[in-house]
């Protein structure tokens, strides 16, 4: 019998389920101070939550499920939708979309040009944040498309100087990003004080 789609995200989440437990209350709480007061702050809670599941099962299995990037970015975006309806300012809106379209088609030409380096997963995430940094300013979308490089790359580094891992190992790069965006936003909440 074949395995679904469904079949598999869950036993993907399984083992993760408890980390993912400990980490959503500080996630949510994290989402909604980065939003401060607003209606944006249900969509940036959403964000939190799929991307502690998302990085939590990017770690383990290196596989970025698509049962939960593609209704996550969805509603996201209906939520992001949403807040500009009752806000009556469809600006951060149509930045939002600009953000997604951005960064997903920036780690899209990256995955086309070494596919082993980037998969389709992080394509299909960076649409995800995109949408979401993109919202609170263009900085924050910025912050987004190098830090996870940076990070990723000092991690790199530190494990090969530990003789943990060879040039050859592959390293997931969903935490990476989920923990660059988590950065800017952070940054962008500090700096507008």
């Amino acid at each position: 019998m074949a395995t679904t789609l469904l079949d598999r995200t869950r036993s993907e989440l399984t083992p993760v389920r408890r980390a993912v437990g400990v980490a959503l209350g500080p996630a949510v709480g994290w989402a909604v101070w980065v939003s401060g007061p607003g209606w944006a702050a249900p969509a940036l809670a959403v964000a939190a939550v799929a991307g502690v599941a998302l990085g939590a099962v990017d770690r383990r299995t290196h596989r970025l499920p698509d049962a939960v990037t593609y209704p996550t970015t969805a509603v996201v975006g209906a939520l992001l939708a949403l807040a500009a309806l009752v806000d009556g300012d469809a600006a951060p809106l149509l930045r939002a979309a600009a953000g997604a379209i951005v960064l997903g088609g920036t780690y899209l030409l990256l995955h086309l040009v070494n596919r082993s380096g980037l998969g389709l997963g992080d394509v299909k995430l960076a649409v995800l944040l995109g949408l979401v940094t993109c919202w609170f300013g263009w900085s924050p979308l910025w912050a987004t498309a190098v830090l996870p490089f940076l990070l990723g790359g000092t991690v790199a580094i530190v494990l090969l100087v530990a003789r943990r891992a060879t040039r050859s190992t592959a390293i997931a790069f969903g935490p990476f990003m989920l923990a660059g965006a988590a950065v800017a936003l952070t940054a962008q909440r500090l700096l507008a004080g």
